[in-house]
């Protein structure tokens, strides 16, 4: 299934991928940027999860989405925000106009040599951009095995962060992350986060309808979660912090 179908499948689902997803801990922010900057943009921002930790961190703050429907979300929960539709090839502000770019869940789906010479214009030089991630913590077995159903053509290292390494064009890496937390969930509410993902947004009735149900049989079955209704779900989050050369 192309990329760009599954990416495109977040545009419906404003208010759910808001009210579903989890946030993203107050130190990835913290890691990218340690003192507060003059103004900071928020890249494939979605809802706004990782804009609102930004916030407090810049005078200003910009978000850029492709989805008028998450921003839609986004400048409800932000009005101080500036929010403008655009795309990670296609950045909506002035050269050398930003002192941080962040990426948060996104980075994946841009087009990584074009993503990148755009993300390079915008900063000021040395300016710094941040790319993160949150994924499964791999000695959660219960996590891992809903995540083969959603994601069968994932393997059981998660790949999103390859896209992030020490050779992204016109940029240095500067400092690495991995920060372990843990997220306190109802089941009802990890099962309706599952139905925001892209594999189950763009299946069909029957499939998601399946996938679903084997979801739920994971959590009937494993003793973490047999007739809990609430969960204790340990996450990770991956952080990479680059200079502009």
């Amino acid at each position: 299934m192309a990329d760009e179908t599954l990416a495109r499948s977040f545009e419906t689902i404003g208010e759910d991928y808001d009210r579903y997803r989890p946030g993203f801990p107050e130190e990835a922010a913290s890691a990218i940027i340690p003192v507060a900057v003059d103004t900071a943009l928020d890249l494939g921002a979605g809802s706004g999860k990782f804009t609102a930790l930004l916030v407090p961190r810049a005078r200003r703050t910009f978000a850029v989405e492709p989805s008028e429907r998450m921003l839609q979300v986004l400048r409800t929960n932000l009005p101080g925000v500036d929010a403008m539709i655009g795309t990670a090839e296609r950045i909506p502000v002035g050269d050398a106009s930003t002192d941080v770019v962040t990426v948060a869940q996104a980075f994946h789906w841009f087009d990584r040599e074009a993503a990148s010479a755009e993300i390079a214009r915008v900063l000021v030089p040395g300016g710094t951009l941040g790319l993160v991630w949150n994924h499964s913590d791999p000695a959660c077995n219960w996590d891992r095995a809903c995540h083969r159903i959603a994601h069968p053509a994932v393997g059981e290292q998660d790949a999103t962060t390859d896209s992030a390494d020490s050779e992204l064009p016109g940029f240095a890496l500067i400092r690495r992350e991995v920060l372990r937390w843990s997220e306190h969930i109802s089941r009802s509410h990890y099962l309706r986060r599952w139905a925001t993902v892209s594999s189950l947004l763009v299946a069909d009735g029957p499939d998601r309808e399946r996938m679903l149900g084997e979801i739920e049989a994971v959590l009937d079955q494993d003793e973490e979660t047999r007739g809990r209704a609430q969960l204790e779900l340990p996450q990770v989050t991956d952080v990479f912090v680059y200079r502009r050369i």
